[in-house]
């Protein structure tokens, strides 16, 4: 069960996704997230930092599986890999809204906390990336060194694009399945490409 303070949060998550930041009044967050207009001052003091607490609400949950899979020792550098893969491709999948609106944020955001949290996330992000190939490449799991920031932003760049086209692929395809149907089988498609690019980026030979 999720708490009040979530409630809101959740509720403008997805309000600031369809009208932005600037596009959202507090009056509408308390409507949609059926609470009193004085409990988002009491839980955050303003719409502001009701953002950056959603900013980071949801930048803490994918640092902490990130952190968590990096400590595994039970699996090899390429299964982490995976791992980190599926779990991103997940997130951005079912956390549409916040996606839509990172992607607005790095273009467009004057506030410079969000602006710092963004930043250390990646950073945290590519440094994650860092160790793993590492890794890999002293036990021999990997062969090819890439650069670590493209690799980071092949990944990002992929999903985030590909969830952004979707709708635009289903058209193309002459899809007819329900949405629920076409989206299952779209990002286990998508996954699986992402997995094949970084087979080749990283040099893993699965049967060697």
């Amino acid at each position: 069960m999720i708490s009040k303070e979530e409630n809101i949060l959740f509720a403008a998550e997805k309000l600031f996704a369809e009208n932005g930041f600037q596009g959202t009044s507090t009056r509408e967050i308390s409507k949609a997230a059926n609470v009193n207009i004085s409990m988002i001052s009491y839980y955050f003091g303003s719409k502001e930092k009701l953002y950056e607490k959603l900013v980071e609400y949801r930048m803490q949950e994918g640092q902490f599986f990130s952190k968590d899979i990096l400590e595994r020792t039970d699996i090899d550098e390429w299964e982490k890999i995976q791992k980190i893969v599926d779990q991103f491709a997940g997130r951005v999948r079912h956390n549409k809204c916040f996606y839509r609106i990172m992607q607005r944020e790095q273009l467009y955001t004057e506030n410079p906390q969000i602006v710092q949290f963004l930043k250390e996330t990646k950073m945290s992000f590519i440094s994650m990336y860092s160790k793993i190939l590492e890794s890999g490449i002293q036990k021999g799991i990997f062969t090819k060194n890439p650069p670590i920031y493209l690799l980071h932003s092949t990944v990002s760049g992929t999903l985030f694009y590909a969830s952004n086209a979707k709708e635009m692929y289903k058209e193309f395809l002459n899809n007819t399945e329900d949405e629920e149907a076409f989206e299952e089988k779209y990002y286990s498609e998508l996954n699986k490409h992402i997995k094949h690019i970084l087979k080749d980026l990283l040099g893993y030979e699965e049967n060697k």
